[in-house]
């Protein structure tokens, strides 16, 4: 079925509303569900709302708590999140690291023990916007079993553990804003496609047997199987390297099974901010920017192909063709969507 913005919109905020989120926290969190739809990326959307509601039912998922300030050196801020709305935490975290590198020119910024972050390029989007760069690193723990397997093994041992870099708009071109999980697909997106009773083009999982395949039951059905690595070995390298920078560098801890697997997703974060003031003549590296920019887009694509596109330009496309024509949500994820707004308490949706 195809749904407007609003209604999306509607049923996050009631749901949220329902589960104990005060007013400006549930329209945080909601406007980001809405933007990962509307962005293309519905494994972070609304979808997300039966696996929130489960956890704040379960404990692993506590409403209305802040960015709690850990440490406070300078360069370096670090925050908990004592299992509150990710999109909330790091959307605070992010905010005082933007203002603090504008003094110190570069920060190191952790969080550790927040819910699901949700998109992480949303919080690139947040820095670019401030004519800032980041890079952004984050790791998964408490969820009941690892998701990803390493390079050359059969078995999960990571989370999905994206990566963020993002560089500020130039004169002429906007922000660039590059956000990948280190895993082939994100997890979310095998929900979405299961739920929908579709499969993958390429073989991007592995069964319980370590067959590669492309239908996403294997991720949902017992006995399961795992997601497969980006880029092969290089890819298996990366997906551990952020593993030990979002979970050590954080003290969140790492998806090693000596640590607690309560069922639920908490992110752990490691970023770098960056003020280019601090290292460049801005007016230089706008044009700069621009120039290198307009460089790569003027490289032709291959017979019968379209224009080649810089990352984050796929996702403003499809937020206005999505605000246009409306999202596509199959019938199983909104019938779940909506019985998650039922078991959090929402009385009457067929209001939403």
């Amino acid at each position: 079925m195809k749904l407007t913005a609003e209604q999306l919109h509607r049923v996050a905020c009631a749901t949220l509303t329902a589960l104990g989120s005060d007013a400006a926290e549930a329209a945080i969190v909601a406007d980001h569900l809405l933007a990962a739809n509307l962005k293309g990326h519905d494994s972070h959307g609304v979808g997300m709302l039966p696996f929130y509601v489960d956890s704040a039912k379960a404990g692993t998922l506590q409403p209305n708590q802040p960015a709690w300030l850990l440490n406070d050196s300078g360069a370096i801020l670090q925050f908990d999140g004592e299992r509150g709305f990710g999109q909330r935490v790091v959307k605070e975290a992010v905010a005082a690291a933007i203002r603090r590198v504008a003094d110190t020119g570069i920060v190191l910024l952790t969080v550790r023990n927040t819910h699901h972050l949700g998109r992480l390029g949303s919080y690139g989007e947040q820095i670019a916007a401030a004519g800032k760069v980041g890079l952004f690193f984050a790791n998964v723990v408490d969820f009941p079993q690892p998701l990803v397997a390493p390079f050359g093994g059969s078995a999960a041992r990571f989370g999905t553990n994206p990566v963020c870099v993002a560089f500020p708009a130039g004169n002429t071109e906007p922000a660039f804003i590059l956000d990948f999980a280190t895993s082939m697909v994100a997890y979310g997106k095998t929900r979405v496609a299961h739920l929908a009773g579709k499969t993958f083009d390429d073989k991007v999982m592995l069964d319980a047997n370590g067959i590669p395949t492309n239908d996403p039951a294997v991720m949902h059905v017992d006995p399961k199987g795992a997601l497969r690595p980006i880029a092969e070995h290089k890819g298996g390298g990366l997906i551990a390297a952020v593993e030990f920078l979002a979970g050590l560098l954080s003290g969140g801890g790492t998806l090693q099974p000596g640590n607690a697997r309560d069922g639920g997703i908490v992110n752990n974060l490691t970023a770098v901010l960056i003020d280019p003031a601090a290292v460049a003549d801005l007016e230089w590296l706008r044009a700069e920017y621009d120039a290198m920019t307009a460089y790569i887009r003027s490289s032709p694509p291959p017979v019968g192909q379209p224009p080649l596109m810089m990352a984050g330009e796929p996702e403003r496309l499809r937020e206005q063709e999505r605000l246009a024509a409306g999202i596509d949500i199959s019938d199983n994820e909104w019938h779940a969507i909506l019985a998650a707004a039922q078991r959090a308490g929402v009385l009457d949706t067929d209001q939403l």
